[in-house]
Parts: structure tokens; sequence; C-alpha cells
């Protein structure tokens, strides 16, 4: 049996959403694009939701927004995707790593006070896996040196944090998601900024086409003007209605989804934990995981990826950490010895297959043959 790590889901609703997005002629930021914003925030329930051709504009967005310059500092988790730490350096700015919990894999509050410095300008939280991170704390950390909080919500669609949907905590800056291909929700490549500041969202919507002050459909459509400003030095970061088209009809699904992913994860969990080499993933009480990713650790993890790759079994490591690229190494100094606890994640760590579309024979299948490559 062959089973990949990751399956997009897809229907003959996605097909019919593009075609019709296709049949009416209109293919770049239109229409579909405003309605998928809406109905992304009314799902989340935040005030504000602009769409972005990726999650790694929508985090270099949102630092534009809150005024990130040369020299700022912004603390991150070393454990997350190299996008995170990028989109910092995009301004000259330092990436600050934090170690990171090893239960969770989140980033480690008790380690974030260690490393504000005069020049700290926000902290970019990681929901890894889709279990949020503790914002309570977070948040009264950032309060107490006037600090804003960027949540990278790659994962995180649809988690909650106490009762919460993740894109509308009040005492966070924006929320940055991801639709690449992989995600819980798949545009194919894309992202969404949530924010419930009002500046914030309108300088986003700017700067995602040029600085101009109005979007290509406000300048096209019947009704719109051909003339308008730029008042930014703006990107080239708008998504398109065929994105939105796919993401509309994902949103739609998101709960059934995530049920089906949740079942997965109940059913690895019960196989895997009575057994002393498996330690399976730990969710706090407080708060819902999305299952976006389901990561076991385990004793000689590369050894055990090959096995599983001879029986067929797709699978991956999330994340290389940040610390350990030769880029980052070379241009900011990190070190291994001072991210302990993520390299001995680092080490251990195998994301196993889980989305929607598996069979009980596949997850069977990978379960079996877990348990057998296993020592």
């Amino acid at each position: 049996m062959q089973i990949p790590f990751h399956k997009t889901h897809t229907t003959t609703d996605e097909i019919t959403a593009i075609t019709q997005v296709i049949k009416l002629g209109w293919l770049t930021s239109g229409p579909e694009v405003v309605k998928f914003e809406n109905k992304f925030k009314e799902y989340i329930t935040s005030a504000y939701a602009i769409n972005l051709n990726s999650a790694t504009a929508a985090l270099h967005l949102a630092l534009k927004a809150i005024g990130l310059k040369k020299g700022d500092e912004v603390i991150l988790p070393t454990n997350t995707f190299v996008a995170t730490a990028e989109v910092i350096t995009y301004f000259d700015a330092i990436p600050v790593l934090c170690d990171i919990e090893d239960n969770t894999h989140n980033i480690d509050i008790s380690k974030i006070e260690k490393l504000i410095t005069n020049k700290t300008k926000a902290i970019m939280p990681v929901h890894f896996a889709g279990q949020p991170c503790d914002m309570d704390e977070i948040y009264t950390i950032a309060k107490k040196h006037d600090l804003k909080i960027i949540e990278d919500a790659a994962h995180a669609l649809p988690s909650s944090y106490k009762n919460i949907e993740i894109g509308a905590l009040k005492n966070t800056d924006m929320t940055c998601f991801s639709f690449y291909a992989t995600k819980t929700l798949s545009t194919g490549e894309g992202g969404m900024v949530t924010t419930n500041n009002s500046d914030y969202a309108k300088n986003i919507k700017i700067n995602r086409l040029h600085g101009i002050n109005k979007d290509v459909w406000d300048r096209y459509a019947l009704q719109g003007s051909w003339q308008y400003d730029v008042t930014d030095n703006g990107c080239k970061y708008n998504s398109t209605d065929i994105n939105a088209a796919l993401g509309l009809v994902q949103l739609k699904k998101q709960k059934k989804l995530r049920d089906k992913r949740v079942n997965i994860a109940q059913k690895y969990n019960i196989a895997f934990k009575d057994n002393p080499n498996i330690c399976i993933p730990f969710i706090k009480n407080d708060r819902t995981t999305s299952w976006h990713l389901y990561v076991i650790k385990v004793k000689n993890r590369d050894k055990i990826i090959n096995e599983l790759k001879k029986h067929g079994v797709g699978c991956s490591v999330h994340f290389i950490p940040i610390h350990k690229f030769s880029y980052y190494k070379k241009e900011y100094g990190y070190k291994d010895k001072n991210y302990p606890i993520a390299n001995s994640v680092y080490e251990r760590s195998i994301s196993l297959p889980i989305y929607p579309d598996m069979s009980d024979k596949e997850i069977n299948y990978i379960i079996e043959k877990v348990l057998m490559v296993v020592e």
C-alpha cells in the first residue's frame, strides 16, 4: 500500500466553483475575494479579514503595519517554518529565536522575557500543528513591555483558545493564516490576515497591491474609476478570484473536515498511547487544535522514517529549527546549545499522515507499520 504524507481534499464542489469564476471572465482580485474575506471574518468572528497570496505575504504586511524597521527585534520560536523568520529579515530587522516546550512544541513562555531588549518590537507566537500557544501569558508579557503580538496561525484553522477562535483574540494585533496546498483550508497558495484594528486592516489592504489606494476591482468594475493614488511603497500580494472560489467552498466544510482529522488523531492516540517507545501529542485542556499535523516522538527517528517509507507510508518532519540553517547561523550567530529542547524535539519528531480523505484501511495500515518499526 502507498499512502502519501498529504492529499488535498477536493471534490466536484471546488471544480464547479473554479469553473464558474472562469466563465465570468474575471480571474484576478474581484468579487470572490471580497466575498471570501467577508465569510472568513464571519467564521472567525474578527472585525476584518484581508486575503493575500500567501501566509508569508500576510506576515510581511503585518510587520509592515506595525512599523517594523531596521535594527528592530522580533521574538519567535525556533521551531517553525523558515518564512516566519524570513519576513523579519525583509526589514533588516533581527529574528530573535526562543526555545520551545517539549510537550506542545510551542514557544516556551518562561524564556521570552529574557530575550526582550530595548529593540524588541513584537512577539510572533506560532501555533504548532494547530495547538494555540499560551496567549494570555504572552499578552501579559507584551503589555508589560509595550510589544505587539502577531500570531502565526498557518496551522491553526480551525483552532480555539479558551473558547475563542484563533484569529479573533482581543489582545492580539493581527493573526496570519495559510491556505497552502497542505493546509486545512487550501486554495493552492494563499493567506489571510485577521485583525480587530481598522488602521492595520487599511494598511494591509493598500500594501497588498503596490500601495494603491483602490483595489483592481474598484478601478475596472463598471461603477469604478480609473483614477487612483499610490500612498505607500507596497507589494504585489493580492489573491485571485480563482483562489477565493476554492476558499469559499472549503470554508463551508471546515467543521466536517476537522472532525475527520480529529477521528484520525483519536485512532492514532488509542493505538500508540500505551507504547513506551512512542510519545503522542499533548493537547492542553483549555484549547482545541485543528490537527493540521500529528507528530509523534521516537528514538532512532531517521531509521524509523526510512522503514516506514519502505512500507509505503509517507512521513515528514516539522520542523528543522531555524537555528540549524546555515544562512541563519552565519548571519545571526545562532548556536545549538541555546535551544536544547528544540534540538531534542527535532531529533525525535515524525509527522504522520493526517488528512480528511484517509480511509480506515489506510489509517489501520499506518498504525500497524508504526508499531512494527518502532523499537
